[in-house]
């Protein structure tokens, strides 16, 4: 069974669903461990000294988009811990799930529709394609 678990989060209701769904998961095994990723893209990261508050409140403001996923793991009594990422997401999930050797990803689906799907191309669609592990993809 499933000892590591990758849960990717972005603060979207999609992502939020995907905590719901690897916490309950979770409470169902014994030991497991699961790592919250929320990855902080280049886009958000450049705006980030436009907010009055400064580096504080962009922070703050990352933390507040996965409380409602740790509460969710904390109600389960899951042991998990939190780490908070710079880059694309896409890849760096990638990387994360493959070198930590997670059994499963689990990450929430963005709802592209199929043409901007086919010309954005979709987190979950790379990490799906590239991760050496089984991938839970929410919606």
């Amino acid at each position: 069974m499933y000892r590591k678990i990758l849960l990717a989060v972005d603060g979207s209701d999609n992502s939020m669903r995907a905590g719901k769904q690897a916490a309950q998961l979770a409470s169902l095994i014994k030991g497991v461990e699961v790592t919250v990723v929320y990855v902080s893209d280049f886009d958000e990261d450049s705006n980030e000294k436009y907010h009055d508050g400064g580096s504080l409140e962009f922070e703050l403001s990352r933390k507040k988009k996965i409380q409602p996923i740790r509460e969710a793991l904390d109600r389960e009594e899951i042991y998990y811990k939190t780490e908070v990422m710079h880059g694309r997401p896409g890849p760096v999930i990638i990387d994360m799930a493959n070198e930590g050797e997670f059994d499963l990803v689990v990450i929430g689906s963005r709802g592209l529709n199929p043409i901007s799907e086919i010309v954005l191309g979709s987190v979950s669609h790379k990490v799906v394609n590239q991760v050496h592990c089984a991938v839970l993809v929410v919606k």
